[in-house]
């Protein structure tokens, strides 16, 4: 019986390998989740899941937004602006200009986009544990609890 002698450099390709068809698998995966539970084309959930994401991360602290993306797929949270160009403080913003916000960025009208954000932020808590879910919901303002808690 012949003994497979694998180079470091050829067990480091095929440990990249595996790791990489893993992270597109755990993306692919929220991806199908995002668009059954929200009826949108692939391409749309896509986009609205970062969005959504982007928008929400502006209002939160920068410790808050890590603890919600390590346990989002690393495919969706590479679609983040890097840490070094997001808003140093959050920003201050209520439901209404959250809504807006993603409607214009979507450029859907504002009562889909709300329809949008709900979905997205339930596929979001679908992939987070639910101690992780009430943590974040926490450092929300009030009205973003409820429109976040609406998902659950």
């Amino acid at each position: 019986m012949a003994q497979s002698h694998e180079s470091e450099s050829e067990k480091q390709a095929r440990h990249e390998r595996r790791h990489d068809a893993h992270l597109r698998a755990t993306y692919a995966a929220f991806l199908r989740h995002l668009e059954e539970v929200s009826g949108l084309p692939r391409n749309l959930a896509e986009c609205a899941a970062v969005s959504v994401l982007t928008t929400l991360e502006r209002r939160v602290l920068p410790e808050g937004a890590r603890n919600l993306e390590a346990q989002l797929p690393r495919l969706l949270v590479a679609f983040l602006p890097p840490p070094e160009e997001r808003p140093a403080r959050l920003q201050r913003f209520g439901r209404e200009e959250f809504i807006e916000s993603v409607a214009e960025d979507l450029k859907m009208p504002v009562d889909r986009a709300e329809l949008v954000i709900r979905a997205v932020l339930r596929a979001f808590q679908d992939q987070i544990t639910e101690g992780e879910a009430d943590k974040f919901a926490s450092n929300l303002p009030a009205d973003l609890q409820a429109l976040w808690r609406l998902t659950q």
